[in-house]
């Protein structure tokens, strides 16, 4: 089956014309980043603490191959690019998705210019790519605690032993 895009799904150049109507409106922009390779309700709860941070919702999700340059696994992602994002667009707190092929999200960053920078719990402040960016144009860095408990790693580790 061969699936249109959602319309949520943007390219770098699409998300950036959209960040500069949401500023436009002045729209507090929320950007995050993953691989969310898995959709658990750890994630969910995440995004929607992201997405409480402001007006729009901005994520990132990481390419296939760049989720294999983080050294998951080398059967992850699990999931191929297009369907992980096609189900982060679903959610209806989220305004727009991008897919980054870089090994950090920092070139998305610095193209959107978020208003807040939101990462999981499990990133300390000052290792959060992109913070000091964000911070140098009065811009928030935030860590959102993390549901203990909830990982895709630890789902995946679960089906496999069922």
């Amino acid at each position: 089956m061969n699936q249109e895009p959602a319309p949520r799904i943007l390219d770098l150049v699409g998300a950036q014309r959209m960040a500069q109507v949401w500023r436009l409106k002045s729209d507090r922009i929320v950007f995050t980043n993953g691989g969310f390779d898995i959709l658990h309700a750890g994630h969910v709860t995440y995004l929607e603490a992201a997405a409480a941070l402001g007006h729009r919702l901005i994520v990132g999700i990481n390419s296939d191959a760049s989720v294999k340059r983080l050294g998951k696994g080398e059967e992850r992602p699990l999931n191929p690019e297009t369907d992980r994002a096609r189900v982060i667009a679903a959610l209806r707190f989220v305004d727009a998705v991008v897919v980054f092929d870089q090994d950090t999200p920092m070139e998305l960053i610095q193209a959107l210019g978020p208003n807040v920078l939101a990462k999981g719990g499990d990133w300390a402040l000052d290792k959060i790519v992109g913070g000091e960016y964000v911070k140098q144009y009065g811009g928030q860095v935030i860590s959102i605690p993390l549901v203990e408990g909830l990982s895709t790693t630890a789902l995946i580790d679960k089906i496999r032993k069922a």
